[in-house]
Parts: C-alpha cells; sequence; structure tokens
C-alpha cells in the first residue's frame, strides 16, 4: 500500500517506520521544518508542507494513496486532513488520532473518519480488558456510531458456556470473529463449544452492543 501519513512527530514517526518494515510505501507531510527527520526514517518519503492545503495534498500525490494517516498533536488538524483526504481524493482508508477524548464525537464518517484511534481510551480499554470477566469492553470503533470492536471473556456461569457457537442465538449486526482460549487464536466454527474463560471477539454495531452483553452474562 501507499500510505501517507500527516504529522511526522513521534507518532508519525513510529507508525511510518513500522509500515515500511512490513513493506508499505510511506509519505510523512509536516509543515514544521524540525519535524523534518529524515535519518530517523530513511526509508520514507519527506515532504515539508501544511496538509491542510489542497495545494500540498496535489503535491503528496493523495489521489495515488491507499491509506491517509492523520496523526498529528492538533484534533482540528486531524479532523481537516481527515476531511480533504476522504471528500476530495476518495482515499479508500481515513484513519485519525484524537489527541483529546472531549474531541472524540467528532471523528466520524461525517468527517471523512473511517478508524478512529483514542489512546487514553484504548489504554483504559486494555486495562478494562485484562480485568473484566463477564463484561463488554469496547476495544475500537471502525466508522463511529456503525461498528466496534468488542471483547467479552465468559464467566463460569455464562448462560452460553457449553453451547456450540452455531446454535447461540447472536443478535443481528453482530458477528463472532474470534475465540482467544489458552494462547491460542481459534476461528469460529458453528460446531465449536464455548467454554469458561474464551476470551470472545466481536465485531458489533453499537446499538445491539447491550443485548449482546445481555445474551452473554444473564443468568
Amino acid at each position: 500500500m501507499r500510505v501517507a501519513i500527516a504529522g511526522a512527530g513521534a507518532v508519525g514517526r513510529s507508525i511510518a517506520a513500522e509500515l515500511l518494515e512490513n513493506g508499505h510505501q510511506v509519505l510523512l507531510i509536516d509543515n514544521d521544518p524540525r519535524a523534518i527527520k529524515i535519518d530517523s526514517v530513511p526509508r520514507a518519503e519527506w515532504l515539508l508542507a501544511d496538509a491542510c492545503e489542497i495545494a500540498s495534498l496535489d503535491e503528496a500525490g493523495l489521489n495515488n494513496c491507499h491509506v491517509v494517516v492523520a496523526s498529528s498533536g492538533d484534533d482540528k488538524v486531524n479532523l481537516v486532513v481527515s476531511l480533504l483526504a476522504k471528500t476530495e481524493y476518495g482515499v479508500p482508508r481515513v484513519v485519525a488520532r484524537i489527541n483529546h477524548p472531549n474531541n472524540e464525537w467528532l471523528f466520524n464518517e461525517s468527517w471523512g473518519v473511517d478508524v478512529a484511534v483514542s489512546t487514553p481510551r484504548l489504554l483504559s480499554a486494555l486495562v478494562e480488558e485484562a480485568v473484566s470477566v463477564g463484561d463488554l469492553v469496547r476495544l475500537m470503533t471502525f466508522r463511529q456510531g456503525q461498528a466496534n470492536l468488542v471483547e467479552l471473556t465468559l464467566a463460569e456461569d455464562a448462560p452460553v458456556v457449553g453451547q456450540r457457537a452455531g446454535s447461540v442465538p447472536w443478535p443481528t449486526d453482530a458477528a463472532l470473529v474470534a475465540i482467544l482460549r489458552e494462547g491460542r487464536v481459534l476461528v469460529p466454527t458453528a460446531d465449536d463449544p464455548l467454554e469458561a474463560g474464551d476470551e470472545l471477539l466481536f465485531v458489533a454495531n453499537q446499538e445491539v452492543e447491550q443485548e449482546l452483553a445481555h445474551l452473554l452474562s444473564q443468568h
């Protein structure tokens, strides 16, 4: 993939290094000369420019990018970059960093954001996921308000323990995508039994999360 990253700070550079390691093409964009640290990610392309300006994005060739990552430390910048990437250049995938949790409600498809990543929310979710049994934990949002990645660890007395995955009446708009069991990742089939201690990962519409939680934890 060709990926443009707006914001060449520590976060942007770390993302770039990881993507390059995985064989992707990466362009880092920043308007601060101090952020242009070419030696830190030498295999990346670099552009000293304002990613909020159409002329800069034309120069960056955003129309040829598969993904744009808005990773600056300024939420306003990230929203503008996301909107331009989606509406002016039709970038298929736009990922935006949320710096301040109070701004989370803005990062949705209205602003061109496909996936919003909030570090405080992600960290708190991972803490909850590590200590919660029987409670549904939201790990990540895809196209806010449409689908979330959620997790629940089955308690000993969960009503679905012992049932086959295919026999459980999962809510519409909720899909069981993985079972984590004793260090293994299982792709669930209809015949797989659910066991106490299983960590279940779902992609689910936000509107059915409460129904899903009730199904998995009612007594």
